[in-house]
C-alpha cells in the first residue's frame, strides 16, 4: 500500500506523514525532498533558476519514479502536484494507492503560512496578509476539485500531527 498525502502548502503533509510513518513503520517520503535531492537544489533554487515550468516537468518526473517503486510508503506531495498535468491520473490508476486530502480552512492556512513566506516560493513575494489571504483563496478555489478526488478527507484545523495520523488510520482500518 501507498499512502499519499495531498492538500495545500501548509496543511500539514509532511509531520503527518512522519507521525504515520513512526506508527505503522512505512517509510516516509517527501516529494519536494526527492525532487531537491535529484536536483542537488532547494525547491527554491530549481524554481528561481530553472521556473515553475521546470520544476514541474521535474516534479512530474520524480513522482513517476516513485510510484513504479515496488515497496510500500507514506509519500507527502507538493500542494500543487496533483492539479498539473497527468499527476493526478498517474495516482488514481494505482491500485495499491490510498490517496489522502488533508483539508485545511483559508483561516487555518492563513496562520500557518503567514511566517513561512520566506521558505516557500510561491509565497515569498507576498507582503501582506491581504495579498496572502487572495493568493491562498484563488488557489484553493483552483484546486478544491483535484484535492476532492481523494479516498478519504481529513479536516486539520487545530488538530496536532498525531491526532490526523490517529484519524488517517482509523479510516484505513
Amino acid at each position: 500500500m501507498k499512502i499519499i498525502l495531498l492538500g495545500y502548502m501548509g496543511s500539514g503533509k509532511t509531520v503527518v506523514g512522519r507521525a504515520l510513518s513512526g506508527t505503522i513503520g512505512l517509510p516516509f517520503l517527501d516529494l519536494d525532498e526527492q525532487i531537491s535531492a535529484k536536483e542537488e537544489k532547494s525547491i527554491s533554487e530549481i524554481f528561481e533558476t530553472k521556473g515553475e515550468i521546470y520544476f514541474r516537468k521535474r516534479e512530474a518526473e520524480v513522482l513517476q519514479d516513485l510510484m513504479q517503486l515496488p515497496e510500500d510508503f507514506i509519500l507527502a506531495l507538493g500542494g500543487g502536484t496533483p492539479c498539473y498535468g497527468d499527476n493526478l491520473a498517474l495516482l488514481k490508476d494505482q491500485k495499491e494507492v490510498i490517496l489522502v486530502y488533508l483539508k485545511t480552512s483559508l483561516q487555518e492556512l492563513l496562520k500557518r503560512l503567514s511566517g513561512e513566506r520566506e521558505q516557500r516560493p510561491l509565497i515569498s513575494h507576498l507582503n501582506s496578509a491581504e495579498l496572502l489571504e487572495d493568493f491562498i483563496r484563488k488557489h484553493l478555489f483552483e484546486r478544491t476539485y483535484y484535492y476532492n478526488q481523494s479516498d478519504l478527507v481529513i479536516s486539520t484545523d487545530g488538530k496536532t500531527s498525531e491526532v490526523i495520523a490517529g484519524e488517517v488510520l482509523e479510516k484505513l482500518n
